[in-house]
């Protein structure tokens, strides 16, 4: 058995793990493990503990939670005296073998000493190969989430630049660009990894991708912080407007290297973000890559495979058409060359295509990528940021799957569209991109709500099987209130994992007093029913903005039963942008979240969205 905080805490044997949910020993086993092998002050863990003033009787309390930690350990085979009752307090043993922590703290160790840079570089990659997600999302304590959990960050991305520049001074450079894109962009306060990647970027050959990230730094530090770029990337930035040399001593440079083939640029699925809300979020390991030189990797030798790809954290349902697309990519059906997911906005586009993608790895030997279409604030992107995101090209390693998520229309993702002999698309969208199966005849996978037992096995999934047996009503009722929306579960049942005391009960009667604002994530504010609603609302034109308020209006069980003929065209084309189901010849359904949205929170009802 091993304990892993590096991602949620649980006690691992094997691939088997269990996640303990957020209690006061779930605090104190986290405390002991951030401090293995030195003793930890009884007063210290009262305030990691109860984080606020603790109750009279918190030193009778403790006891009893090492006493329910000593319990759970004797239930998994774990030694009685791993925690260690010392004068003053506890100390909890633990070593590399297991404890992750200790182990990437060794592995990094031994980089720091390595007598070569490939020696240093792989002991790094297994170091940051034991991360699985943002550290203790399970634990509630806030003064560990303020003092511990940004050191414990600062570890990671220490070594994830060190590993950057150890690539960079390889001349690995279209290596270093997979690790550097992503921390770039999940990091952008940390100018080094900008740095890192407007050289990568310049050495690989593309100079203009460079001096364009170099000024979207520039307005991104200007606009936030009123401050110029660091002296380091000025005079990166003035090199590379010098056409200067920048390869390394020892290095190949892209840039000279005689044989110059394509190269996905966009991390792995495993290594990012995307994880649906509970995020609603997590942050994965970076994605290991193989370890062979520049030129070497131009040869005919085959390539590692690609990293394993993890299931959605969490997942439920789906399972009829998850079995559909997975029979048809794994037998190489030509008809799954390119996959169109469709539905409405939060209804789990990209977690099914993530999962679907896991489901059929096998499938795929060259790997899996992701692009996404969109900025932030729903301007969709244009060919060049997609490019930039995925070069055109062969990978080399046999067939791969390519996700381009969030698409806006037909015409922004045929230039992406994979070479049937070369793997799948498989593209999600708001919209039907009906333009797609005719022209390519797509398999087109419309996505609805989740049915009542899916939901409940998503709150059982997040929450545990314990707490929502113990609330059957209660659970049943937050399903309704949530439309069965997966994002809006996953938005409550984040609520709830966070608050382990508050009943499910409360938190439904709390959420129907004004449901569409209260979903949401105060530590993450882009995590919003509403914020999301109101950024697709904005795609919209103002005649179909105004036609979908008027029609949700009229439709007070949800069901436009008949539609003028006049009508009929800007009724399929809110169906197309995912805010009503059917359509003609049929009746038109409006959900009962949109139709709450469009009754109190649409732009045309005294109020302006605000873009997410």
């Amino acid at each position: 058995m091993r304990f892993q905080l590096l991602g949620p805490l649980c006690i691992a044997d094997g691939e088997h793990a269990v996640v303990l949910q957020p209690s006061k020993p779930t605090n104190l086993l986290a405390t002991l493990l951030i401090h293995s092998g030195r003793v930890v002050s009884a007063n210290y863990l009262l305030h990691t503990v109860w984080d606020t003033e603790p109750p009279a009787t918190a030193r009778a309390a403790l006891q009893s939670c090492v006493l329910r930690l000593r319990r759970l350990f004797a239930k998994y085979g774990i030694a009685h005296d791993t925690i260690e009752s010392v004068p003053g307090g506890y100390r909890m043993r633990a070593d590399p073998s297991t404890l992750d922590l200790a182990n990437f703290r060794a592995l990094v160790g031994s980089a720091e000493v390595a007598t070569d840079h490939a020696t240093e570089a792989r002991l790094l990659r297994q170091a940051l190969s034991l991360w699985q997600g943002p550290p203790l999302p399970n634990v509630t304590s806030q003064t560990l989430h303020r003092d511990e959990v940004p050191r414990l960050t600062e570890e990671r991305l220490g070594a994830l630049e060190r590993l950057c520049d150890i690539e960079l001074d390889r001349g690995r450079c279209r290596q270093a660009l997979t690790e550097v894109w992503e921390a770039a962009r999940r990091h952008p306060e940390r100018e080094r990894f900008s740095e890192q990647l407007i050289e990568a970027l310049y050495r690989t050959g593309r100079q203009t991708e460079a001096l364009v990230e170099f000024e979207t730094v520039r307005e991104r530090l200007k606009e936030d912080l009123g401050v110029d770029p660091g002296a380091a990337l000025q005079r990166l930035h003035l090199a590379i407007l010098r056409g200067e040399n920048l390869a390394r001593p020892g290095s190949v440079d892209r840039r000279t290297a005689s044989l110059q083939p394509p190269a996905p640029l966009v991390p792995e699925l495993g290594s990012g973000d995307h994880t649906p809300p509970a995020q609603v979020g997590a942050v994965n390991a970076p994605v290991e890559v193989p370890a062979d030189s520049c030129m070497a990797e131009t040869s005919a030798t085959a390539k590692a495979p690609p990293p394993a790809l993890g299931p959605v954290p969490c997942f439920a349902g789906r399972v009829s058409q998850l079995d559909v697309l997975r029979e048809m990519l794994s037998a190489g059906d030509p008809q799954g060359n390119l996959v169109v997911i469709s539905g409405a906005p939060g209804i789990g586009k990209t977690a099914f295509a993530l999962q679907a993608a896991h489901l059929t790895q096998h499938a795929f030997p060259g790997g899996h990528s992701l692009v996404r279409m969109n900025h932030r604030d729903g301007r969709p992107l244009c060919l060049s940021e997609m490019h930039a995101q995925h070069p055109p090209g062969r990978n080399g390693n046999g067939r791969r799957l390519l996700i381009l998520d969030d698409a806006v229309s037909a015409e922004q993702i045929r230039p992406l569209l994979l070479p049937d002999s070369e793997g799948t698309t498989m593209v999600t969208s708001r919209c039907r991109l009906s333009g797609l199966a005719a022209t390519h005849g797509s398999l087109v996978l419309r996505l609805d709500v989740l049915t009542e037992e899916e939901a409940e096995q998503l709150l059982v999934n997040v929450l545990g099987a314990e707490r929502v047996g113990n609330e059957p009503d209660a659970v049943r009722a937050l399903a309704r209130l949530c439309g069965f929306f997966p994002m809006s579960l996953r938005i409550a049942a984040a609520r709830l994992t966070t608050r382990p005391h508050l009943s499910i009960a409360d938190c439904v009667r709390w959420l129907s007093e004004d449901l569409l604002p209260r979903l949401h994530l105060p530590d993450e504010p882009h995590v919003s029913v509403l914020r999301m609603l109101d950024s697709a609302l904005l795609r919209l034109s103002p005649q179909l903005r105004e036609a979908f308020v008027l029609l949700a209006a009229g439709a007070p069980d949800g069901l436009v039963r008949s539609v003028p003929s006049a009508a009929e065209g800007i009724v399929d084309q809110l169906g197309e942008a995912g805010f009503i189901e059917d359509g003609p010849p049929t009746p038109c359904r409006i959900h009962p979240l949109f139709k709450l949205y469009a009754r109190q929170y649409a732009p045309f009802t005294n109020r302006v969205p605000s873009p997410a």
